[in-house]
């Protein structure tokens, strides 16, 4: 099966971060299409920057369904553009904070969700309420931006570490959920470390996309995720409109 993972920024290293972690856990017969989005932010910090990805993601959506993908992973832990992605798509989409909420939800009854900036803490806990965690799930941010998880010099793993051992002490979290896909290369190592599940929402969103498209079933079309009507959009964004 081919699944197209998306990063919805447009810095391409973190790309190749995120599709390591990806086709660590495909299964043999999976074929995992990484692609990052040809406009909008750098990296996604709170809603301004998620709210101008979402046109490349589509994008960039459009183009791998046309392809021949057969699932799509949004790369992004605020689900950016998750919803606008399923009414438009005819294959599976999946989000990495719910597919990791998920995923945690099955092995611990309480967790905790590390994220990067305390702005995109505000938008994650809006996802767990969501997602029906709320009482189970708890977010911390450990005040790290986006792209200082590539720079080794940054401290931004020790700052990482230091918000996860407050929440082992202070939530008393069962597993630790790794709230920014830039962390996906992280997981096993800090699960090894703290002797606890960590879970990481793109290898967790892989695994469902596989399991989706293995059983046959895609995103509902009926109510909420219907397919857009046909109508005119102006200007720059003339050839988002759908049906045209």
């Amino acid at each position: 099966m081919r699944i197209l993972l998306i990063n919805p920024n447009t810095t391409a290293s973190m790309t190749e971060t995120i599709r390591r972690a990806a086709i660590g856990v495909a299964g043999r017969d999976t074929e995992v299409e990484a692609v990052t989005s040809l406009m909008g932010p750098v990296s996604i910090e709170g809603y301004y920057d998620e709210a101008l990805a979402v046109p490349g993601l589509l994008e960039r959506l459009a183009d791998g369904e046309s392809r021949g993908a057969q699932a799509a992973i949004i790369a992004c832990f605020d689900d950016t553009g998750l919803d606008a992605a399923r009414a438009i798509a005819g294959i599976p989409v999946i989000g990495i904070c719910e597919a990791a909420l998920t995923a945690a939800s099955l092995i611990a009854q309480r967790y905790t969700v590390v994220t990067t900036l305390e702005r995109s803490r505000i938008p994650i806990e809006a996802l767990v309420r969501r997602y029906g965690a709320e009482g189970r799930a708890k977010v911390r941010a450990a005040d790290i931006p986006v792209l200082s998880l590539e720079d080794a010099a940054s401290g931004a793993i020790d700052r990482l570490k230091r918000e996860i051992d407050r929440a082992i002490t202070d939530d008393r979290a069962e597993a630790i959920v790794l709230g920014c896909a830039g962390m996906a290369d992280l997981a096993r190592a800090l699960q090894a470390e703290y002797g606890l599940p960590v879970v990481d929402g793109v290898s967790a969103a892989v695994k469902q996309a596989e399991m989706l498209v293995a059983l046959g079933l895609s995103t509902s079309k009926r109510g909420a995720y219907a397919t857009p009507g046909t109508k005119i959009y102006k200007g720059a964004l003339a050839r988002f409109a759908p049906g045209g």
